[in-house]
């Protein structure tokens, strides 16, 4: 064999990448899906709440949690000799009355294909197992049971002229259970906080 033949063999026809019979032609889809296009996601319905409900405080119930806080005091002094526990009192009281004071902000909510969102943060529904809904005086809030075992329980208020609607529409996502405070919720509503 010449060195000739052999050029001639290992040489072939080169190949154009970009002719339209040898490169991978990508059709465009008809629909995107909306996970990865946001402004394709169909908004089934969007509300406002406050982020918890704000209870009026007496005068006298800020003189009744100061009398508290000074009797927890004394009993750190004298009865468990913890002069820290003592000190981190009233700092705890501090920052509790400067939470209280505050005003509740108001939370933009909506339900979308994708799941709940709560201002800019999404929620799927996949993160959750079932809902309830809790009816305390005038205010509903819709009690979300998370699937994580130690996770809390997200609970998310509404108005009662979009509660049908909301209701409605996690029904179909998730099932419903009967919800009811827990003992530590009983507390807070009964201190006022």
């Amino acid at each position: 064999m010449t060195p000739e033949d052999s050029s001639t063999t290992s040489q072939q026809e080169p190949v154009d990448y970009f002719a339209p019979d040898q490169a991978e032609v990508v059709q465009p889809q008809d629909e995107l899906s909306s996970e990865f296009n946001p402004a394709a996601e169909h908004e089934v319905v969007s509300w406002q709440a406050p982020e918890y409900v704000a209870r009026y405080k007496s005068p006298l119930w800020y003189v009744a949690f100061v009398a508290v806080v000074i009797v927890l005091m004394l009993v750190a002094v004298f009865v468990i000799k913890s002069w820290s526990f003592a000190v981190l009192l009233p700092v705890m009281a501090v920052a509790l009355f400067a939470f209280s004071a505050r005003p509740p902000r108001m939370i933009n909510y909506s339900l979308s294909e994708k799941g709940l969102y709560i201002n800019d943060t999404l929620h799927g529904m996949s993160e959750f197992k079932a809902f309830g809904v809790l009816h305390e005086l005038d205010h509903y809030s819709l009690e979300l049971i998370p699937v994580r075992r130690f996770r809390p329980k997200l609970s998310v208020g509404f108005d009662q002229a979009s509660g049908e609607d909301i209701v409605d529409i996690m029904g179909t996502r998730l099932p419903m259970e009967d919800v009811k405070l827990d003992a530590f919720d009983k507390i807070v509503r009964f201190i006022g906080l």
